[in-house]
Formats: structure tokens, sequence, C-alpha cells
């Protein structure tokens, strides 16, 4: 049975939120150093509204949302971030793991406190939250040290519905955030799991981003599977058939 994916970003946003005299807290699992964008550092955050059949995030995650990590106020995470970025010399940041706009209030006070270090922050994001909340992004315009990497579910709305067994329709709420980012002069690029997807549909998906803005599709960004050890049990749970991939320790270096 499809989900709604909207319903289940809001009911996941109950799970790892919570208010508190520092504001809005949210649930995170660990914070490292990671090899992405030539070296970043990262805190991921636990709760996403999608199943991707393909995520790399581990089932006690992924499926225990509200037992799994700590709840850690935005100045807690801005600290972390803050701290690891100068003792490692790093100067770009970003949330990953689960969706970093399900707790918006939480998001947007991190950026408050980051902005004016100097420092780069991605957001990583299925774009969902930035298309059903019509103020997301213009609020995000206001800090001009964030870009925005909208990652596409897929090239169609059969390939979305295969890939996170959400209703097709809602794909398209991908394609608005990214409306919604350009209107608002926010930096951002889309990405797209094409593993599972032809050339053809490729193709389709370049002139869709095409028609929103011509930088959308020269900028696309195609992701490829990374067979970990989860995600080949997870693909094989659904048998899903795919394309192309690469193992952990042979990923190409334009990839990373």
């Amino acid at each position: 049975m499809a989900y709604d994916a909207v319903k289940r970003h809001l009911a996941i946003e109950k799970l790892v939120t919570r208010s508190s005299v520092k504001g809005l807290e949210r649930r995170y699992y660990r914070f490292r150093l990671d090899r992405w964008y030539g070296g970043i550092v990262t805190a991921d955050c636990v709760g996403c509204g999608l199943l991707c059949r393909f995520c790399w995030v581990s089932d006690r995650v992924a499926y225990n949302p509200s037992h799994v990590g700590s709840f850690y106020s935005p100045e807690d995470v801005a600290l972390k971030l803050l701290h690891m970025a100068d003792k490692s010399g790093l100067r770009q940041l970003r949330l990953s793991g689960g969706e970093p706009t399900i707790g918006k209030n939480h998001l947007l006070r991190l950026l408050e406190l980051l902005d004016g270090s100097n420092l780069s922050f991605i957001l990583e994001t299925n774009g969902i939250p930035i298309a059903y909340d019509s103020d997301y992004a213009p609020q995000l315009s206001s800090y001009r040290f964030i870009h925005v990497r909208v990652s596409l579910k897929g090239c169609s709305e059969n390939e979305f519905a295969m890939l996170t067994g959400a209703k097709p329709e809602n794909y398209r709420l991908q394609l608005t955030a990214l409306e919604r980012l350009i209107e608002n002069d926010v930096s951002c690029h889309p990405s797209v799991m094409a593993s599972f997807s032809t050339k053809e549909s490729l193709k389709a998906l370049r002139e869709k981003l095409a028609e929103i803005s011509p930088i959308l599709a020269e900028n696309l960004e195609i992701e490829e599977l990374i067979l970990y050890p989860n995600v080949r049990r997870k693909i094989a749970r659904y048998g899903l058939r795919y394309y192309t991939s690469y193992y952990p320790d042979n990923i190409p270096p334009e990839q990373i």
C-alpha cells in the first residue's frame, strides 16, 4: 500500500523533534568527519519521511526514529559542528542521515547560529517539506552561505514509487521544491538516483528540469548506487534491478 509522503513527513516530525526551553530539539545519532565534497563535517539526524529502498541508513535507525539517538538543541549542534570544523580544518558543514528539513524551526535556528562563521553549509534534502511549506524556501533565502542539494528519487513518478514505496504523484513535490528554491534565489542543484533509470527516462528528466530552469538541467548530478552490505540486503528484499553501482572501496573520485 503506497503511503502519502507529506503525511509521513509530518508524522515523523512528531517523533524526532520536541520543544524545550532551548527551542526545537531534534534527534541525532552521530557527528562525524566525512570524505564527501572533498571533506565535510556531518551531523546525522534521525527521521525521514521517505522509505527509500536503496538507502544507506541502517534499518535500526530508519525504522526506529523515536528510539534512536539523542535530542540536541540547535545550539548543541552548532557548537559540535563548529568545534569539529575548527579541529579538522574543514570548511564545509552538512546535515545528513535523515531528512534535515524536518523540524523547520530547528534548522532555521541552526543556520542562524552558523551564519557569519565563514563556513559553507550543504543542505541535502528530498525537497518534500520545502514543497508543502510555501514559506520554507523564502526563509532559507536569508542564509547566503547555504547550498541546497535536492536528491530526486528516480527520474519519473513510476520510478519514484518503485524506489520509495510512496504515491507516484508525490514525485512532483520534489520538482516543486526546486521551483521554489529557484524563485527565491536560493543556491541549489538537483541530483538523481539514476542507477535504476534508463537513458530515456534520464533524458526526460533533464527536459523537465530545463522547463523550470536551464541551469538545473545543466547542473544535474548523477547519483549512483553504492553497494554497502545493508543496501545489498534492501535491494534484494524488494527485488530491485539496477544498471550501475559501485562498492564502497571503488567509488570513482568524481563521485566523492
